[in-house]
């Protein structure tokens, strides 16, 4: 009799390893920002008002609410919000690996889609997403991109890299942007 019960939670045991194997971590594939412009319906410059969270189809959302400073794609209402995964509801927490979070007061550029509900999300996550900081002596912003400290999946080297944008002027990204957008009615003519 004890064999048998060994036996079946040897099995069970052995059940749960296996269905844990096939749970994964977070995966990005590198997208530059060209890429990131063509995915997005809009590219904005927003500063983030707040945070909230909430249940949603089963799952934890955090709704994060940006005034639009500029929007250098598309077309964009003066305050916007972002959904995204993840977030704080009551005694829960679920935490998703990749999924940016924002601090009120905070500049960005973000990548945005539209999500069908009247909201957005952000192109690729914490790719898709440029802190704006300002150099204290001469004022001029420039942005980091979040993965900069998050790996992300080059095919062409088959290896994850954390390898986002840092320190360039907000010109030099408005610029990419434009340059893609430029590329992109290039090719539609």
């Amino acid at each position: 009799m004890m064999r048998i019960i060994r036996g079946r939670v040897y099995v069970a045991f052995l059940a749960a390893f296996m269905a844990c194997a096939g749970v994964s971590a977070t995966t990005l594939m590198h997208m530059s920002v060209a890429r990131m412009t063509d995915a997005a319906d809009v590219v904005i410059h927003a500063q983030c008002v707040g945070s909230a969270t909430g249940w949603d189809a089963g799952e934890i959302w955090t709704f994060t609410s940006f005034q639009t400073v500029e929007v250098w794609k598309g077309a964009a209402a003066a305050h916007i919000t972002v959904r995204l995964l993840g977030g704080r509801a009551g005694n829960l927490t679920s935490s998703v690996p990749g999924v940016p979070r924002f601090q009120p007061g905070e500049e960005v550029v973000l990548f945005l889609q539209a999500t069908g509900r009247g909201d957005y999300s952000i192109v690729s996550w914490v790719q898709g997403t440029f802190r704006i900081r300002r150099d204290p002596r001469t004022g001029k912003k420039s942005a980091a991109q979040d993965t900069a400290d998050f790996p992300t999946f080059d095919p062409a080297t088959r290896q994850f890299v954390a390898s986002g944008v840092r320190g360039v002027p907000i010109d030099v990204l408005r610029a990419q942007v434009d340059a893609a957008l430029h590329n992109r009615a290039g090719r539609a003519q």
